[in-house]
């Protein structure tokens, strides 16, 4: 049986990685590991999406699959205001996604949830690299779920590679929400914002 990124308790060798990664004018240090998503460097989809981020992002923001913490770290890195929670179902990711914050001397709350059920409260924004090998029922549930852990007027912001499957993705978003819109692409992703 493959393990896949979004496996609960990876049980693969550790391969410790580092490297560093500018954004927002600041050097920001990683740690990776075997067994999380994209562990070699940070994801272009990921980055696009953050880099897509509204420039008065605020509140509280969730990061729904966060990883080893990629797009938690570059969004506090451009918005040092918002108050970031990072959740994944994967251990071994949120134990690199504590440790890389902190390296960064950053502040997150983090919480082991498979999809959204650990998760209370409402936030002003979610972000998410949805898990697609994980299949349509699991990543349209989520954007389901998305849309109830959300404040009125809140966004989910989500990637989503062209051919794995944007342009149904999106349609389906647009029945789900009062809003629903590309707003950025580069290299086959596109970014996606959601407004509830």
């Amino acid at each position: 049986m493959p393990e896949y990124y979004y496996t609960a308790s990876p049980t693969s060798g550790h391969e410790d990685r580092h490297f560093n990664h500018v954004f927002a004018g600041r050097t920001l240090r990683f740690c990776t590991d075997a067994g999380v998503f994209s562990k070699q460097h940070i994801d272009p989809g990921s980055e696009l999406l953050c880099a897509s981020l509204p420039e008065d992002l605020s509140g509280d923001v969730l990061d729904m699959g966060c990883g080893w913490g990629a797009m938690t770290v570059l969004t506090l890195a451009a918005h040092p205001q918002v108050r970031m929670t990072m959740a994944d179902i994967n251990e071994r990711a949120l134990a690199l996604a504590r440790q890389n914050v902190a390296a960064n001397g950053m502040q997150a709350a983090a919480l082991l949830s498979d999809g959204f059920a650990a998760i209370e409260g409402e936030f002003d924004a979610v972000i998410t690299n949805p898990p697609i090998r994980a299949g349509k029922a699991v990543i349209y549930g989520m954007f389901e779920d998305a849309k109830a852990h959300l404040r009125a007027g809140g966004a989910l912001y989500l990637v989503i590679r062209k051919q794995q499957g944007a342009p149904s993705a999106l349609k389906f978003l647009k029945t789900l929400y009062d809003s629903a819109e590309v707003i950025a692409r580069d290299g086959g992703y596109w970014i996606i914002r959601c407004v509830r």
